[in-house]
């Protein structure tokens, strides 16, 4: 076996694996007498089938699986030879690989492409700087948030005639055709399809075209409770019946609204209800300006760094590893960020390995405490006991998958730690209002590089395939 390799981009390479079929038939001859002990055809005793036979049946096979077998073993050995330090694994160069005959050929050659990765070599210092945006509790931000405290613990009240934000339930009916109970929001309905709605008391009855006042074809399945393929847009009015109108009131300041927001006595008085809000609105601004901080420095680290990556192969690799899962203009539109996330995990390797930094299991078991906070936060639990926290953060760490990101969670926050304080971090006040801009910013920038990556794709697929027909003629 020969192996050769040969740049033909910044960390790209090709390589080429020559075998010879003596060598191929010597590795498939050994696998034929394998077949041949397991052997159980009839006629024969197991394992004193001729070989002529089992060459006969299996030869195509064995063969084929002997020079698979010779590529990953030469290929391998070769990386490790080498001491190559690899992107993924080769894949094979399609579009390079000529076509030979198994079955006659001397000699086969197969193509493979290969990225390797960069090496890190990055110091960070106090003459690094990154700014940590302190938001500031102002009082009009604070009124807002008790608004909005107030409403999430609110309830649905009945009221004499519907509103712009209220909520109808009704009757609707079309010759024997009867549903009951049905809800109906109007915030966020349609200014003229709304105005019928409004001013509705129990008992109103009027006809409605369920077409122009429910547009969605899914949301008038849901409120006729029928399959979309079964509504008849030829027949869309209804006779509609006001049962009940409801309306969301903000829930009242009181003892039990202090214990069901902070705990059993925790507030007493509004004063100190105040003083609660306050200190949750820090926890969450604190929490927004650390999540701001650190996509900055990772940001700023990853520019500083400037890791060159084989680009092209990368994307081809990604669309093997999937499975084809992705189209090329899919990757392409995730690219930029993808490159990002992975320059990162490249320096945060090499920070983490330089430092001789270790994870502990009681690293592990606060991390997942924290995914698992925030996950139920995203659903309205925001302060579970810390024994259920603990158990279901101990059943996270029984899946291995969620292992692996717990793992890279605690490794990153590691690193994270170790930068805040290698780096100067220069405090600036501001208001939340001005973070969301910075934020918005942000998103937009990476918006437009995702835009630009797959323009230029677009743009490169079409000057491919003018090339390749101009060859063609």
């Amino acid at each position: 076996m020969k192996i050769t390799k040969k740049e033909t981009e910044a960390l790209t390479y090709l390589l080429t694996v020559e075998i010879e079929r003596a060598e191929a038939n010597e590795k498939k001859d050994k696998q034929l007498k394998e077949y041949r002990k397991k052997a159980e055809l009839r006629g024969f005793r197991k394992g004193m089938a001729p070989m002529g036979l089992i060459e006969k049946m299996y030869g195509p096979a064995a063969l084929n699986d002997a020079v698979n077998s010779l590529i990953s073993d030469g290929i391998n050995n070769y990386i490790n030879e080498q001491k190559l330090d690899l992107i993924g694994e080769p894949i094979p160069a399609d579009e390079l690989q000529k076509e030979f005959d198994i079955e006659k050929d001397t000699k086969f050659e197969f193509v493979y492409e290969m990225g390797l990765r960069p090496a890190v070599d990055v110091v960070f210092d106090k003459k690094d700087k990154v700014i940590n945006y302190d938001i500031k509790v102002t009082p009009d931000a604070l009124e807002q948030y008790k608004s909005d405290m107030l409403r999430q613990f609110g309830n649905l009240e009945d009221v004499a005639k519907s509103g712009d934000e209220d909520f109808l339930i009704v009757d609707l009916e079309q010759g024997e055709k009867r549903v009951e109970k049905a809800y109906i929001t109007l915030k966020g309905m349609d200014a003229k399809i709304k105005k019928q709605f409004l001013g509705k008391k129990v008992g109103d009855s009027f006809d409605v075209d369920t077409v122009k006042a429910f547009p969605n074809d899914a949301d008038r399945a849901s409120l006729l409770r029928i399959k979309k393929d079964e509504f008849d847009a030829s027949n869309p009015i209804y006779k509609l019946t006001v049962k009940e109108v409801k309306s969301f009131v903000p829930a009242k300041e009181s003892q039990e609204l202090y214990d069901r927001m902070f705990g059993k006595d925790k507030v007493k008085d509004s004063a100190g209800f105040e003083k609660a809000l306050e200190e949750r609105l820090k926890a969450d601004y604190a929490t927004q300006s650390d999540f701001r901080l650190r996509r900055d420095i990772i940001d700023y680290a990853v520019k500083k760094a400037g890791l060159a990556l084989p680009e092209n192969f990368l994307k081809k690799w990604l669309f093997r590893v999937n499975e084809e899962k992705f189209t090329m203009e899919q990757i392409e539109r995730e690219f930029p960020l993808f490159l990002q996330d992975f320059r990162w995990q490249l320096i945060t390797k090499k920070i983490f390995d330089d430092q001789k930094m270790k994870i502990t299991k009681e690293d592990m078991l606060n991390v997942a405490k924290e995914m698992t906070a925030t996950q139920f936060a995203m659903y309205g639990m925001g302060s579970l006991p810390e024994d259920m926290l603990k158990q279901y953060a101990e059943q996270m760490l029984s899946d291995q998958k969620q292992v692996s990101r717990v793992f890279e969670k605690c490794e990153e926050n590691k690193v994270l730690a170790h930068l805040k304080e290698a780096i100067t971090i220069d405090n600036k006040s501001i208001t939340q209002d001005e973070l969301a801009k910075i934020n918005e910013k942000a998103a937009k920038a990476a918006d437009k590089e995702a835009a630009k990556a797959e323009k230029s794709a677009k743009t490169e697929k079409k000057s491919t395939a003018k090339k390749a027909t101009k060859k063609s003629e």
